[in-house]
């Protein structure tokens, strides 16, 4: 029985040799199996960067299987991965929405009002207030964080509330 001297392929000689040997056959394989557009020389360069990082792991003897299975599985995630890309590509974003104009320009010129109101705020009043409502922060957590009490920071928010009520129609929230 023949005795291999080497266990693995981690030397640069026998890499390069097996590199030599395999490369032109395993970019065949990829190319009429898959076919130019994806790339078969670059799945069969990523596959002997998959061997030179497992060189420890593979003897001489597997390291053609290793090559054509790991070849083969690339192309096999890039197909998916085109499948993926062609579904989302093929799908179009709704361009349209329900809504009319009117109630557009409604809902801009309330939020320019909105933001108008919450500039007028006081910085401890807006913070509090932001952190509550828009981050869902609760008082504790508020108060933790801004180092003053739970009642110095529901005070704020109420007062925000209120002068927010008091400047904007129809002004709730849940």
């Amino acid at each position: 029985m023949k005795k291999d001297l080497h266990l693995d392929i981690c030397n640069e000689t026998l890499f390069e040799n097996i590199y030599n040997k395999y490369i032109k056959n395993l970019q065949d394989f990829l190319y009429y199996r898959y076919g130019e557009n994806l790339n078969p020389a670059d799945k069969a360069q990523d596959a002997f960067a998959k061997l030179w990082e497992n060189c420890s792991k593979v003897t001489s003897d597997k390291a053609k299987s290793f090559l054509f299975t790991t070849a083969n599985n690339l192309m096999l995630n890039e197909v998916k991965h085109q499948k993926v890309v062609l579904k989302y590509k093929n799908e179009s974003p709704k361009q349209y929405t329900n809504e009319n104009p009117e109630f557009i320009l409604e809902k801009e010129q309330y939020l320019k009002k909105y933001q108008e109101v919450l500039s007028k705020l006081s910085e401890e009043q807006r913070t509090a207030f932001l952190l509550n409502k828009v981050e869902g922060k609760k008082h504790q957590e508020i108060a933790d964080l801004l180092g003053v009490t739970k009642k110095v920071v529901e005070y704020r928010i109420y007062s925000a509330f209120d002068q927010l009520k008091k400047e904007l129609e129809n002004f709730k929230i849940k």
